[in-house]
């Protein structure tokens, strides 16, 4: 049966229809692409849209609705924090931004950093939206971080977070790449240097992504960073955890240091015997007491 037509009503119904169906198809392609983290307060978090920025490009970053980050094809117009948003200071010297691809890394990240960071690019009415939620971390916590065993030892590197289907965790000792964890797969030290330097001394936890480090050295002590890479279709979280390792060594005797001690501790007994002998006789010489020695 026809549906009759009233003043144009059914046409406009079906527009309105329309209308809504591409709102709601937008505003649920634009959900479906939010990235959400959880990282912990301390480490360092790059937020990347997998652009690569053209010369014309303007990209500019929000936090909770205030600009926070600008770049452009005009130098002088760059900013960040202050001097994007009329005063407003939040971050004090903690973002840093990447000319190439336009990713916004926040260092050192607060508990006061949590929120919805979007992306508007001037080319595309695209708006790339992070919900990004840091979650405090104890003084013990903090301690585990900084890591301190004798030589020999073995030391575990634990970033205290499970690791999710779609993270990538790479470590880094010394800005070397030197074991990864991508799904069920892990390499650990893929170059030369690295397998020269750990020599089969390195494990992986595939639940936690924790490091273990066995027979420790010295060459061992540094700085050891957790790259964990969460990513969904375009857009990646990439969020680092530092550890300080320090190995203490211990002393070993060669064989020639050992005869050398030896011999100057028969030396000083030697020399304390007949000191005492000497001392013992002049006493008795001059009669303060009666002794045999």
């Amino acid at each position: 049966m026809a549906v009759p037509v009233v003043g144009g009503l059914t046409g406009k119904f079906f527009a309105s229809v329309a209308v809504f169906a591409w709102l709601a198809h937008g505003f649920l392609s634009v959900n479906a692409d939010i990235v959400s983290e959880s990282v912990s307060e301390g480490d360092s978090v790059t937020l990347s849209t997998g652009i690569k920025k053209n010369q014309n490009d303007r990209f500019k970053w929000y936090f909770n609705d205030t600009r926070i980050a600008q770049i452009t094809g005009d130098p002088s117009k760059t900013c960040t924090d202050v001097q994007c948003n009329e005063g407003t200071e939040r971050f004090r010297d903690r973002l840093k931004l990447d000319h190439q691809t336009g990713s916004l890394t926040i260092m050192n990240i607060t508990n006061t950093d949590s929120g919805v960071y979007e992306l508007k690019i001037n080319s595309s009415n695209d708006e790339d939206t992070f919900n990004v939620s840091v979650h405090g971390v104890s003084a013990a916590e903090r301690d585990a971080m900084k890591k301190s065993v004798e030589e020999g030892q073995s030391v575990t590197l634990d970033p205290g977070v499970i690791k999710q289907p779609n993270h990538v965790m790479m470590w880094y000792f010394n800005d070397t790449c030197i074991a990864e964890i991508t799904g069920d797969q892990s390499k650990i030290c893929t170059d030369v240097q690295c397998k020269e330097r750990f020599k089969d001394r390195l494990e992986l936890d595939h639940q936690t992504g924790s490091l273990t480090i066995m027979n420790t050295r010295n060459t061992d002590s540094g700085l050891y960073e957790l790259k964990i890479k969460s990513s969904r279709n375009r857009f990646s979280i990439t969020s680092i955890k530092s550890f300080t390792v320090s190995i203490t060594g211990k002393y070993h005797f060669w064989p020639y240091e050992r005869e050398q001690l030896l011999q100057e501790n028969i030396k000083e007994n030697v020399v304390a015997s007949f000191y005492f002998s000497t001392l013992m006789s002049w006493y008795q010489s001059i009669g303060a007491f009666d002794v045999t020695v």
